[in-house]
């Protein structure tokens, strides 16, 4: 009895394999490819028994945590056309994508990453649909033949909302909606929606509000008779005739209009905030405190690494974007100067325009900083075009002439095959890991290294009511010598140019 249940089983499981090889086969040949929900890469990783010594407490990990989707409970119309405004409210969705160039591999990890999107941003991947052609169909995106498919497996799925890889146009956009009937976005609205949740301070949401604004006004549509009339008379409302002049304004250039107001107090808020950042860079460069940016792609493990090497209890998760605005800490090296970490936001392929512009404050931090620490993730599956996609920002703010050190993180999760492919994209790179501390030290030394150095030697009396000065010599240049004599502390240090006029007065004639 025992074995025939054994080989029913076994002939069941084969019959599983070839129909989903089969399945497979006939998607392929409709003209798309289907990709199972499989966990997306950004969101693969365990983080559970991550040690809470270097991380802090994560209370605010708890509290975006507590909040979780409750399955049937959805009210959402399934004419999209049937309201006038809905909110960004991602449920259940359907990724598509169209890919004209590059491998089917290079196509399935963008998705991926759109999964892990999507996933961040509260929603529950369904299916995800593939597609190459040589463009975007410029009506549907999809080609109307397939649009029809796509909307018969939205219904078959119960699917709230469809999300396109690529950025939409508004017309596209619109098509596409009255076709499957439910709401339709992409990829950049997906990023928007992330940012507005996890924008903390004031200048982040202020950020956050003006690329959303950006991202909407081009996209406003309007139904039905909330929208008055401009001409009346004989040519007004088609010919309508008498009665049917209104005021002048439709109610879409109204909300344009209000739209165009906020996003120049927005403009203004922001502008009016600089100031107090740029007075505490100042601070830094007055004190010639070097400033070492941790930049790179998003879910690299920018805020574990910083809070492995200063302690610093910024928030880890393991989502895309979970930290946006940039910490600064302290830090000593092993000769006593003091330094600065900038943890800043992450970036991601295809990151929207009106993000780089909104964020452009807070990537000054990478633009100003004497070295950059590039983290890229060692255990994802396409670490070159993370790469790519990092130093394009980082061009894009001017920052592309400063020593940059490349390390790639989650080192316990890479294989050494792994390690020299890695070591072939970036010769002069570093494995760290920032759960284990594998690599830290090498990373440190490395920092210290490219530092700026003090150049000018001086040979000061200091009197011993100057300990400041003694203190500032310790903290901020390179101490060669130091002897106590009967009027005061005598240094020899090499230090920056702002402190050798200070020093001069101090300075022991030979």
């Amino acid at each position: 009895m025992t074995e025939k249940t054994e080989a029913t089983t076994e002939n069941h499981d084969s019959d599983d394999v070839v129909a989903r090889v089969l399945a497979r086969a006939e998607t392929r040949a409709a003209g798309y490819s289907l990709f199972t929900n499989s966990a997306a890469q950004a969101l693969q990783l365990d983080t559970t028994g991550r040690e809470s010594g270097f991380d802090g407490d994560q209370s605010e990990r708890e509290d975006r945590q507590a909040l979780r989707r409750v399955v049937g409970l959805s009210t959402e119309l399934e004419d999209v056309t049937e309201v006038e405004y809905r909110q960004l409210r991602i449920e259940n969705v359907i990724l598509i994508g169209v890919y004209t160039q590059g491998s089917l591999t290079d196509a399935e990890n963008s998705m991926h990453e759109l999964a892990a999107l999507a996933e961040t941003a509260g929603a529950v991947v369904l299916e995800g649909l593939l597609q190459r052609r040589p463009t975007p169909d410029p009506s549907t995106y999809f080609g109307k033949g397939k649009a029809q498919e796509l909307r018969d497996l939205v219904q078959s799925l119960g699917a709230d909302t469809v999300i396109a890889d690529n950025e939409l146009a508004p017309s596209q956009r619109r098509a596409l909606e009255d076709v499957v009937k439910v709401k339709v976005i992409d990829r950049t609205a997906v990023i928007l929606d992330i940012f507005s949740q996890h924008a903390k301070s004031r200048e982040g949401k202020a950020q956050v509000e003006l690329a959303q604004l950006e991202y909407l006004l081009p996209r406003l549509r309007g139904w039905g008779d909330s929208m008055s009339r401009q001409a009346g008379g004989q040519v007004g409302g088609a010919g309508a005739g008498m009665g049917s002049r209104g005021p002048g304004e439709t109610k879409i250039e109204l909300d344009r209009r209000r739209i165009h107001t906020r996003m120049a107090r927005l403009r203004k808020q922001i502008v009016e905030m600089k100031p107090a950042r740029d007075a505490k860079r100042a601070n830094r460069k007055r004190n010639a405190v070097p400033s070492v940016a941790i930049a790179g792609y998003t879910n690299a493990g920018k805020s574990s690494l910083l809070n492995r090497v200063t302690r610093a209890g910024v928030l880890v998760e393991n989502a895309l974007f979970a930290t946006l605005d940039s910490t600064v800490r302290k830090s000593t090296a092993a000769d006593g100067r003091q330094y600065t970490f900038a943890d800043t936001v992450g970036f991601v392929r295809n990151l929207p325009h009106q993000l780089v512009e909104a964020f452009r404050s807070t990537l000054e931090e990478v633009a100003d900083a004497d070295v950059i620490i590039h983290v890229v993730d060692g255990a994802h599956p396409d670490p070159a075009s993370q790469l790519a996609t990092v130093r394009d920002v980082i061009g894009e703010v001017g920052a592309r002439g400063i020593p940059e050190i490349v390390a790639f993180n989650k080192s316990d999760l890479i294989s050494e095959s792994d390690r020299i492919v890695l070591r072939g994209l970036e010769p002069r790179s570093v494995f760290v890991s920032a759960r284990t501390g594998e690599g830290i030290a090498e990373l440190l030394e490395m920092v210290e290294q490219a530092l700026p150095k003090p150049t000018i030697t001086v040979d000061v009396l200091l009197p011993y009511e100057r300990g400041d000065l003694v203190a500032l010599l310790h903290d901020h240049n390179t101490v060669l010598s130091t002897d106590y004599e009967e009027a005061g502390t005598r240094v020899r240090a090499l230090v920056n140019p702002e402190y050798e006029q200070t020093l001069e007065e101090f300075a022991v004639s030979r």
